[in-house]
């Protein structure tokens, strides 16, 4: 089992910055892929970003690329969202996830752990 514990949300203005976090306790993270997906109010869960924690390696949704950053603290064993520019649109609540892998599956049926997720809100 993994443990996961988000935080970081809030309620900001356009063009804000956010830095979310996930901390990841219960197994040693070698084997895992961390990522990032967001649910709005209706819509379905959204894959934002993911990062195998071995190596580093990350992907993105095409959608946030260029504003969006994944990292981790090995350390802490915590992932990091950096949310930069953010719009009214990423409006979501936000949720952390792992999955035991070496490969980023941007389905959402495909992880296995997850957090409670964190608010974010964007408005002016």
């Amino acid at each position: 089992q993994v443990q996961l514990v988000e935080s970081g949300g809030g309620s900001v203005q356009p063009g804000d910055s956010l830095r979310l976090s996930c901390a990841a306790s219960g197994r040693t993270l070698s084997t895992y892929v961390m990522g990032w997906f967001r649910q709005a109010p209706g819509k379905d869960r959204e894959f934002m970003a993911g990062i195998v924690w071995s190596t580093g390696s990350t992907k993105y949704a095409d959608s946030i690329k260029d504003r969006f950053t994944i990292s981790r603290d090995n350390a802490e064993n915590t992932v990091y969202l950096l949310l930069n520019n953010l719009r009214p649109e990423d409006t979501a609540l936000y949720y952390c996830a792992a999955e035991y892998n070496f490969y980023i599956r941007t389905s959402a049926a495909a992880w296995t752990f997850w957090g409670q997720g964190t608010q974010v809100t964007v408005s002016s």
